[in-house]
């Protein structure tokens, strides 16, 4: 197989695909998917035109590719914006390609970034946020993916736990990016949980109440983001709360508990208090030791920091922040929140800045934005 070959002909079929009316950017996807069908087939029985063949394949894909999207957003089309409580119809074929593309041949975290790119919908570059990696490493995972699954029979399903990962994943997305899938998410963990008795599949979608709950009050008028401390909770879905509080104490109740049942508890203690200042932070903090414990992650660790600072004041939330990594996304927005608390507020100022020039999103840099303007202001009366 002459590698040189086909990188020499991407270029000539993207343009082709781009005459033909393709974005560029499911052009490039297309293109990629032909090119692991060249490297499994040609060597055994090589084309005569190569370029032709690849123009034929990328094509073919890229149709393919066009009819799944225009599928998924139909059925997105087809969910409320805000989710109704209780049964839900069978389960449809959105939730069968979910476990499908979790595969076991794959690695979990490969099968998930598969399933975000080919049936979410989401691009490279919010699966690599969600995932706290550069893009270029997500493509190449992506890519490596595919390759893995190329000829690869889908008659075995994935295991549910790589399944919740990417449901997991595409509510955080729906809910803090911009593609409004949460609603979706929740539909397709409504119809999990009529299948699968399992506690942690009751979790997520305890979790997932319990955070949807408080979306009409997350964003101001004007668009700003508004922070849990300064949510009118009088906004807040009751019912969602209800819910989710509900299924929440059921799984608990079964004495398995997993990383998201542990964070739908940390989800109810906030839905549980009628004021920000009411806010058991203790238990909290206790429910993010048990995360902690399940998890290891680094981004718990930096929650559970924020925590202490509520539960224990600001110079200890300061020091649980100072053994992580301060790479780490947002620790610079936690380290200024920190120190504001501390009353540092110069300091608090330059971090709310730098963390802007970090932030993931559009609506978090202007929040942190304001942030540092709002102290700098208050510094120069």
């Amino acid at each position: 197989m002459d590698e040189a070959l086909l990188r020499g002909l991407i270029p000539g079929v993207l343009g082709v695909l781009g005459r033909r009316g393709a974005d560029f950017a499911t052009a490039e996807d297309a293109v990629q998917d032909a090119l692991v069908e060249a490297i499994r087939t040609w060597p055994v029985d090589p084309p005569r035109d190569p370029k032709g063949w690849l123009v034929t394949v990328a094509w073919r894909r890229f149709l393919d590719m066009t009819r799944a999207d225009a599928a998924r957003r139909r059925r997105e089309n087809l969910v409320e914006e805000e989710p109704a409580p209780g049964p839900v119809p069978a389960v449809d074929d959105t939730l069968q390609l979910y476990f499908r593309c979790a595969h076991p041949s794959l690695t979990p975290s490969s099968a998930v970034a598969l399933t975000l790119r080919a049936v979410g919908g989401l691009t490279t570059r919010q699966i690599a946020q969600a995932y706290l990696v550069p893009e270029a490493t997500m493509a190449q995972r992506i890519s490596r993916a595919k390759r893995t699954v190329s000829g690869v029979r889908f008659d075995q399903p994935g295991e549910v736990a790589t399944v919740l990962r990417v449901l997991y994943l595409v509510f955080n997305e729906g809910y803090s990016g911009d593609v409004d899938l949460a609603a979706e998410a929740i539909r397709l963990t409504r119809q999990l949980a009529t299948v699968i008795d399992h506690p942690e599949v009751a979790g997520l979608l305890a979790l997932m109440l319990l955070h949807h709950a408080r979306r009409a009050s997350r964003i101001a008028p004007d668009g700003s983001l508004v922070p849990l401390a300064e949510q009118d909770r009088g906004r807040w879905d009751t019912t969602a709360i209800a819910e989710g509080v509900q299924l929440l104490q059921r799984a608990l109740a079964r004495d398995r508990l997993g990383e998201f049942q542990a964070q739908a508890a940390i989800a109810a203690l906030h839905a549980d208090a009628r004021t920000a200042e009411e806010t058991d932070w203790v238990q909290i903090v206790e429910w993010y030791d048990e995360l902690v414990r399940l998890t290891d992650s680094p981004v718990v660790r930096l929650n559970r920091a924020v925590a202490v600072g509520e539960a224990d004041g600001p110079r200890a939330g300061l020091a649980a922040l100072a053994e992580l990594d301060e790479s780490l996304p947002r620790y610079r927005a936690v380290a200024a929140y920190l120190h504001e608390r501390d009353g540092n507020l110069v300091t608090a100022a330059r971090l709310y800045a730098e963390a802007a020039h970090q932030a993931l999103n559009l609506a978090e840099r202007d929040h942190l934005t304001r942030q540092a303007a709002r102290l700098n202001t208050h510094r120069s009366r």
